[in-house]
């Protein structure tokens, strides 16, 4: 199974543009360390530079909502026009009785949004 930064990496490279992992592991730690505390993947398309959290869709609104609400670079992130934040929810669906599929969900964080 991949995983949802592996799921979006190959969606984002589809869309155009580079795209690259921002997140670090941290072996001291034993801990994954985001971009600005939210940032898994950078995505870079003409004048646009998004970065993007990933996560299953079952987690999707917990980010959101950590993002709105205890990242305070959101904010300065989000001062430049060019600059995006997405989020990224994956899921497995389908018909019943039909082979599952991934699919994605996405919310754009708009700078109004985060305190």
């Amino acid at each position: 199974m991949s995983s949802p930064t592996q799921r979006s990496l190959s969606y984002l490279r589809k869309q155009g543009g580079i795209v690259d992992v921002c997140e670090r592991y941290i072996a001291a730690i034993r801990q994954r360390k985001d971009l600005f505390g939210f940032g898994d993947l950078v995505h870079v398309q003409g004048d646009f530079v998004t970065l993007i959290q990933t996560t299953s869709r079952s987690n999707m609104n917990a980010r959101v909502k950590k993002i709105k609400e205890e990242c305070p670079m959101a904010k300065q992130w989000l001062a430049s026009p060019m600059r995006k934040i997405v989020v990224h929810g994956w899921a497995k669906r389908g018909a019943r009785g039909k082979r599952k599929m991934w699919q994605l969900d996405t919310v754009e964080i708009q700078p109004s949004e985060v305190l």
